[in-house]
């Protein structure tokens, strides 16, 4: 079998539909942006309960780890559009996880993508 399509392009991104692949990169754009804030006020509520012994920010952790999910499912169906590795798709994930880590990682992902669809 050949890795290269007709049109001279690697086979993989030969088969990537840029418009549908673009809305998901928009999808991940958002949800990387709001779980990185979502971090940030869950680190705060972290501080505030542990540290100072106030609760204002203790109904946070469940909203937060809805919004995960949704950045979970966000990262998943932008790896399945543009044909990451399985182990790609877990790093970007584990992104969601470390304080202004998802922040990087999205800006990094988004420059790939876009340079994926523009070739």
């Amino acid at each position: 079998m050949s890795d290269v399509a007709p049109s001279g392009q690697p086979a993989a991104t030969a088969t990537i539909d840029a418009e549908k692949a673009r809305k998901k990169l928009t999808f991940f754009k958002v949800m990387a942006f709001i779980v990185g804030i979502g971090l940030l006020i869950l680190c705060a509520e972290m501080v505030l309960h542990y540290g100072f012994d106030n609760e204002a920010l203790d109904w946070w952790p469940q909203p937060h780890g809805f919004i995960f999910i949704v950045y979970v499912l966000a990262t998943v169906l932008l790896g399945f559009e543009v044909r990451w590795p399985l182990s790609k798709t877990v790093l970007v994930v584990l992104a969601g996880c470390v304080p202004f880590l998802s922040f990087w990682v999205e800006r990094k992902i988004s420059r790939e993508v876009e340079t994926t669809l523009h070739a």
